[in-house]
């Protein structure tokens, strides 16, 4: 296992700001939207996001492999001999980034043994930096400050809930309808574990398709500040790189982990 250090950490922290000024770069332009296969939207600012993290990461790991939302195509037969490797979303929250309303985000983690060891979440728009490494506290960087995280519990009526913009599903609706006393908050991309870890939100459920680039920086936040990402399935936190699948199952993300959360799920 790589040595979690203090350069390390920093390191990365540089590489998502200099991915996020290559993110800003497109975002000052008119710049063309192309549909992936998946139906989901790519731009200039996530190939380039991309080639920054994966340059950057590959001199400061070399050793280490790299899983990228815009370079994904690693066949199992590789990957499920992965101890340690990086697992990046260059630009979660393209439809937003599309959409003009800042809510758009870098996400970089350290995964190993299929567990988040460190994670970093950059809002390129106001940039905000969100970090933690397994076993520590959450951190999130205002300039040059970090302020230490730590999410609100317990949890009071009206709970905060976040929603995504672009993805709330019926089922999605339905859990919120049996949450009783909430305030429902949009927010788009990763950012919504962040809310959760710096204990303005309190519950962001997901009943529909993620993949794991897009949950893992976010969960090493959220659980360093004292929530939990969790399988609506299983009630476990999120594993990644177990399964040929690169989705995540639906998950229910805590600020506070004794919230009632499996009354909520549709039957």
């Amino acid at each position: 296992m790589i040595k979690l250090t203090t350069d390390l950490r920093e390191t990365v922290i540089a590489i998502a700001q200099d991915a996020a000024a290559a993110i800003m770069a497109v975002y000052a332009t008119q710049f063309d939207v192309e549909i992936k296969s998946d139906h989901s939207p790519v731009t200039a600012a996530d190939l380039g996001a991309n080639q920054v993290i994966e340059r950057g990461l590959a001199q400061l790991t070399p050793e280490l492999p790299i899983l990228s939302e815009e370079s994904a195509q690693v066949p199992w037969e590789i990957r499920q001999h992965w101890g340690a490797y990086w697992l990046v979303d260059p630009l979660d929250g393209t439809r937003e980034f599309v959409k003009r309303n800042d809510e758009f985000s870098v996400n970089i983690a350290l995964i190993y043994q299929g567990a988040p060891a460190f994670g970093v979440v950059l809002a390129p728009a106001t940039g905000q930096i969100w970090h933690a490494m397994r076993g520590e506290l959450a951190y999130r960087r205002d300039g040059m400050r970090d302020s230490v995280l730590r999410t609100r519990t317990p949890a009071s009526a009206p709970l905060r809930v976040a929603a995504s913009r672009s993805h709330r599903s019926e089922q999605t609706q339905a859990l919120l309808d049996r949450m009783g006393d909430i305030e429902v908050l949009a927010q788009g991309s990763s950012l919504k574990f962040c809310r959760l870890a710096e204990g303005t939100l309190d519950v962001y459920p997901r009943l529909g398709p993620t993949a794991e680039w897009d949950t893992a920086a976010g969960q090493c936040v959220l659980h360093a500040a004292g929530g939990a990402v969790l399988s609506a399935e299983t009630g476990k936190p999120f594993r990644y790189n177990r399964r040929e699948s690169l989705l995540n199952g639906d998950f229910i993300a805590l600020g506070d982990t004794r919230l009632p959360w499996r009354a909520w799920l549709p039957a």
